[in-house]
């Protein structure tokens, strides 16, 4: 073990310039969150552009945006465990080293969001469980934690003694995460739909939207991130098990869109007083002699991404085509980043409950630690990889050195 410490310790920091320059960037914006985050516990929640009438603003945005990208993981565990296809089967190790990222960006977020992490010690004394759903949430998050890194670490343990995994024993994780996976992000929209002062969330049609729109980011930003660990990296990812994830984003991104126009015709057509933050998100509220329309032109070009995406994607000649492929996944991502982020919590509290308007957008704190946490959980990722690698490859073995050729290892 301490032998395989080492061995695994030199692997981490070995790496061509490409590698160290890529872990300086991390690494710089890291210290830059760091040093934001500092300042936001020294000085409050003040330096934040949140307020009474805006509470909850960029952190929770980002905490939604990739509570989906967590839940997406699902998209692989099914098709590869469930139904034995071979490319995705190949991969799936990476889709739940992706869940771990992720739900680990999404406790950073909050913990953010609270301004002094001090204050998540209230949860432990006082749960009020079950009434609270705020406990249930981090009851499925760090749940959701222990049984991805629980899949990673038994698959990459048997790999290092240069044996696959028992079935037997992967059966009842495989079997609990799935609707575990769904779990996250329902509990996420209950916390927003539950809420009925607050007429833009209080909708049933919340939950199916997040898992509709989760099952096309998520798997989007695991296209681009398999593409480029391939190129990277000696890890084999087929063509094939690409396109199947590419056919399977376009479906769900079909029922996105359906579920997206259902909400935005409900709210126009009745034009009841509840219009103000649907409103507010496409074309802007009037006060005052103030026309407030900051988030119009995130709203338009989102609906524009996720239409144009939602149309390559439809073409399998694009589809099939990496250049046009990529692109699509990148419209997804900035569509849903800006639908499920700021294009649904701002919204949600506009006008406010006496009326009042307050355009909110993240100040330089917000997207300086934003930024860390997005190099925070790219670091995690990178090392993940660069870890699961070398032990499939056999360079990294539990194995005594003498014995290891004897042994063979399964991919």
């Amino acid at each position: 073990m301490i032998e395989f410490i080492i061995d695994l310790i030199r692997h981490i920091i070995k790496g061509n310039k490409m590698y160290y320059l890529w872990l300086s960037i991390l690494g710089f914006f890291i210290a830059m969150g760091a040093i934001a985050y500092f300042g936001q516990v020294d000085n409050g929640l003040i330096v934040t552009n949140m307020r009474d009438q805006v509470s909850w603003g960029f952190y929770i945005s980002n905490f939604t945006f990739f509570v989906g990208v967590a839940a997406a993981a699902v998209m692989l565990v099914i098709p590869s465990y469930i139904y034995n296809f071979k490319p995705i089967k190949e991969i799936v190790l990476f889709g739940e080293m992706m869940a771990v990222m992720a739900v680990t960006m999404c406790i950073l977020f909050v913990v953010c969001d609270m301004g002094k992490p001090l204050y998540a010690w209230h949860i432990m004394l006082h749960p009020n469980f079950p009434a609270s759903l705020l406990v249930w949430d981090v009851i499925v998050l760090n749940g959701y934690l222990i049984i991805n890194l629980s899949a990673v670490t038994y698959v990459l343990y048997r790999a290092a003694h240069g044996k696959e995994y028992k079935m037997s024993i992967m059966w009842p994780i495989v079997l609990l995460s799935i609707p575990w996976a769904f779990s996250i992000h329902t509990v996420t929209a209950f916390l927003y739909n539950g809420l009925s002062s607050r007429p833009f969330w209080n909708a049933s049609i919340v939950a199916p939207r997040f898992i509709a729109s989760a099952l096309c980011s998520g798997p989007a930003l695991m296209i681009l991130v398999f593409q480029i660990a391939r190129k990277v990296s000696e890890v084999e990812i087929s063509n094939e098990a690409i396109q199947k994830i590419a056919e399977l984003i376009a479906y769900a991104m079909g029922f996105n869109l359906f579920l997206y126009a259902a909400e935005i015709f409900k709210e126009f057509y009745s034009q009841s007083i509840h219009l103000a933050p649907m409103d507010y998100l496409f074309f802007g509220l009037e006060k005052g002699g103030v026309h407030h329309n900051v988030l119009v032109p995130f709203t338009w070009i989102a609906l524009f991404c996720n239409l144009t995406a939602f149309i390559m994607f439809l073409n399998s000649k694009m589809r099939n085509k990496f250049f046009s492929l990529n692109v699509a996944c990148v419209l997804i991502l900035i569509g849903v980043y800006i639908e499920k982020g700021m294009g649904l919590i701002v919204p949600g509290f506009i006008p406010d409950t006496l009326g009042e308007i307050y355009d909110y957008l993240p100040s330089a704190t917000e997207l300086l630690v934003t930024a860390g946490i997005w190099a925070i959980g790219a670091l995690i990722y990178t090392l993940m990889i660069k870890t699961a690698i070398p032990i499939y490859k056999g360079e990294l073995s539990l194995i005594p050195k003498g014995q290891r050729r004897k042994v063979p290892v399964h991919h």
